[in-house]
């Protein structure tokens, strides 16, 4: 075994932040990640796999239609403000997993997420590349089979504000996710003392959880993209690429769907 290998499927513990062992501390840092968990992801999770219990206890998941971005308001005026509340609120969930890190001492460079650079942007296309387009395959794949539903990323409806609001809520969507579910989330559960590779599977699993909504092809493709960049953080200790990557993946889909979605009959 190479040594790149090595630290690709055993990397080593990072010496910070240190296992926590005082009873009260690891308490504090399970009712944490507990709340944290109910007010982002967690629950989400829970509400995806019913919903796709639900669906394939009814006419299955292939009848169903997901509307990723759907219209929030018959009334344009208030459709962009629930829209751009949306984005908002994504970029705050990531801001609490930075402010909940930061506010317990860790310095944020030590977890990914220190200052960005230039070097972080091609990085995060070549992420993008790697994931999007074999996700792309997956998606046409599953919907043929019929185990994913019918995927409506946006509207397509030609409003002006549409195309920002969309990029500023594929932003938020990669901040909030990249931020909980990788940086924090595997950053608490080594304080906690779990081992690289267990933190990295339940980071992955609690990824493609939330996505179940979507059907198995949904659930199974993030799960495999959370691997992916759960290890490049463990490798690497950078955030800034996967958000990069993910908001690259996102923007792609939502904007590209709103500009050409009447073409793209075969993922029906």
């Amino acid at each position: 075994m190479t040594s790149l290998a090595g630290r690709i499927l055993r990397p080593s513990r990072p010496d910070h932040p240190s296992v926590v062992t005082d009873p009260r501390e690891r308490r504090g840092i399970i009712v944490e990640l507990a709340i944290v968990a109910v007010l982002t992801f967690g629950f989400s999770a829970i509400s995806a796999a019913l919903a796709l219990l639900e669906a394939q206890l009814g006419a299955g998941i292939a009848s169903q239609t997901v509307a990723l971005n759907p219209s929030r308001s018959d009334l344009g005026a208030i459709d962009f403000v629930r829209q751009l509340m949306s984005g908002v609120r994504l970029l705050a969930i990531a801001a609490l997993g930075i402010y909940l890190l930061w506010r317990s001492g860790i310095g944020l460079s030590r977890v990914g997420l220190g200052r960005w650079t230039p070097r972080d942007v091609p990085v995060g296309l070549g992420l993008a590349a790697l994931i999007g387009l074999p996700g792309l395959a997956l998606v046409a794949a599953a919907r043929a089979v019929g185990v994913n539903a019918h995927l409506v990323p946006s509207e397509v409806d030609g409003i002006w504000w549409r195309w920002p609001v969309l990029i500023l809520i594929a932003i938020g969507n990669a901040a909030a996710e990249e931020v909980i579910v990788v940086a924090y989330f595997i950053t608490r559960l080594r304080q906690l003392g779990a081992s690289e590779n267990g933190s990295l599977l339940a980071s992955a699993v609690l990824r493609g959880g939330y996505h179940l909504y979507q059907g198995v092809g949904g659930g199974v493709g993030n799960l495999a993209m959370g691997l992916v960049f759960g290890r490049f953080f463990q490798v690497t200790n950078r955030v800034w690429p996967l958000v990069i990557a993910h908001a690259v993946i996102d923007i792609v889909a939502f904007v590209g769907y709103a500009l050409i979605g009447d073409h793209l009959s075969w993922l029906r």
